[in-house]
């Protein structure tokens, strides 16, 4: 006999699921075209930059925190890693007299500066025991300050920044061809960094204490676990990240502005919560983040391939972060 109340509750916890299959299959519905391998691969290449700034995001909702200011960490990244690798023989370079670089120092310089910020956001969140919302909160107004100051500078202004290095653009929009299946050089990236990210979260210590801080940070303290230093460290692998990926988002697109990274943190939360990162905490799997990030894609690229208002696919994100965490957390009190 079918039990109706365990199917119901089943639909109920899996409900955003559900609910993102049934767009999937009207996308398909109104256009067959999207089922091919030019798409996939081109959804796989959008999601990459974005799965390795959802993996620096899931770490902290797992601690039960968040960062807003992500998005804003990866344009900082974007306009100063674009500003200096600009190509010589380019007329509007943001510096004239500025020597061709090796691709890797620029994009080393702003894994440190957003590796600088975010360390800031967790002494804020562990040491002033200011609410991660509000820190990386007023994390991402600053950020954005500091960004269009920098990018406002003359001799021309709030321009955009483009005439990259053909170098850099190929490190970013390069791929391997592999008996006639192209791989692109993102989805190699971001396969390298969702290993290492793996390797921490399951084999090492720090991973053991962010679960653990996320599950009870009082009883993770009273066990040894330092919350404030695990925190920082945490905090500042994600502004790494953001780093990484707003350099590489620079080079794919082959331009920045002040603007690139906009709303990218609300894509990430809702990747993560969509991928089984509970907003409650001390839950969460690398594989989770990665299959949320590529499904939350897969939707954002159907919705722009049917034609689908800009302005409507915003709503659309909404409800699907509302719907998300509305089942966590109905989820989390059931538990309790």
């Amino acid at each position: 006999m079918i039990n109706t109340k365990n199917i119901k509750e089943t639909l109920m916890n899996n409900a955003i699921y559900v609910v993102l299959v049934a767009l999937l299959v009207i996308i398909v519905i109104m256009s067959p075209d999207f089922l091919s391998i030019v798409n996939f691969r081109n959804i796989l290449t959008q999601a990459s930059t974005r799965i390795i700034i959802a993996l620096g995001v899931a770490g902290l909702l797992i601690t039960q925190g968040t960062d807003l200011s992500a998005g804003r960490q990866v344009g900082l990244a974007a306009v100063v890693s674009a500003s200096l690798l600009q190509a010589p023989n380019y007329a509007y370079r943001m510096y004239p007299n500025l020597k061709q670089l090796n691709i890797f120092i620029p994009i080393l310089l702003v894994m440190i500066i957003c590796g600088i910020f975010g360390m800031l956001n967790g002494i804020v969140i562990s040491k002033l025991h200011v609410t991660p919302f509000i820190a990386t909160l007023g994390m991402m107004i600053i950020v954005y300050g500091v960004n269009s100051i920098y990018f406002d500078r003359p001799p021309y202004g709030a321009q955009p920044i483009g005439g990259l290095d053909p170098k850099f653009m190929k490190f970013a929009q390069g791929s391997f061809n592999i008996g006639g299946f192209i791989i692109p050089y993102l989805v190699i990236y971001a396969a390298i960094v969702t290993l290492i990210m793996w390797f921490i979260w399951n084999k090492t210590k720090l991973g053991k204490n962010m679960y653990a801080i996320g599950g009870n940070p009082e009883a993770a303290a009273v066990s040894g676990v330092n919350v404030a230093k695990n925190l920082i460290i945490l905090y500042t692998i994600a502004g790494i990240l953001y780093g990484f990926a707003g350099s590489l988002e620079a080079a794919r697109v082959g331009t920045a502005t002040n603007n690139t990274g906009n709303m990218y943190e609300l894509d990430a939360i809702a990747a993560c919560v969509v991928g089984g990162v509970s907003f409650s905490g001390g839950i969460g799997t690398i594989s989770g983040v990665v299959i949320g990030v590529i499904i939350f894609q897969v939707i954002n690229y159907g919705l722009a391939f049917i034609g689908v208002s800009v302005y409507l696919q915003y709503i659309i994100k909404g409800l699907i972060i509302i719907s998300a965490v509305a089942i966590d957390t109905r989820k989390y009190i059931k538990k309790k």
